[in-house]
């Protein structure tokens, strides 16, 4: 197996983390970054495994010193970034790597490693959008209009990406990817 970045990028709400924890769970030989952030945690999210919630102050140092591979600045508040030195430990023990990561990191993953393989995860529908976004409950009315906002400029990059995968099916999106992946079972 060829040691590849791929990186898995779409819209707000579009099910990036679902069907990445369908293929952390059914591949285990995949190897996913896990971002730093300067948000607070969310109900359920664990330090270390979902992100590692850092300072503003930390994040600036990080940026400073080149360990992000890439980082962006999402929904005009937060920012996330993958730890560099990570990845290349990942790539240089051959593991296949998958990053879940928004439109910026995509862009800057594209200037920095040409190479990688770029996917990007649609909706079914705008309207499947709007609904996934309001059904998780867990932003309010206006940073879910905000959000809605910054999906119509995503969506509108699908053309920058390798390929594209609609996710109307977790299962079905997280197998398309694995296959563009070059993973095959045995």
């Amino acid at each position: 197996m060829k040691n590849q970045l791929t990186v898995l990028a779409g819209p707000t709400a579009v099910g990036k983390g679902t069907v990445s924890q369908y293929i952390r769970e059914h591949y285990p030989e995949v190897w996913f970054s896990v971002s730093a952030t300067t948000r607070d945690p969310r109900p359920g999210e664990e330090e270390g495994v979902h992100y590692y919630f850092v300072s503003d102050e930390e994040f600036d140092s990080m940026v400073e010193n080149r360990q992000m591979l890439e980082w962006a600045q999402v929904h005009n508040s937060y920012r996330y970034g993958t730890m560099r030195s990570m990845v290349n430990r990942a790539l240089e023990a051959n593991r296949p790597v998958l990053l879940e990561i928004d439109l910026q990191g995509a862009r800057q993953i594209r200037n920095n490693m040409p190479e990688a393989n770029l996917i990007f995860l649609a909706p079914p529908s705008w309207n499947e959008l709007v609904n996934r976004l309001v059904g998780r409950g867990t932003e309010s009315a206006q940073e879910q209009e905000a959000r809605l906002e910054t999906a119509k400029i995503e969506l509108a990059a699908e053309p920058e990406f390798d390929h594209t995968v609609i996710n109307d099916d977790v299962a079905t999106a997280a197998e398309q990817i694995i296959q563009l992946m070059g993973i095959s079972r045995s």
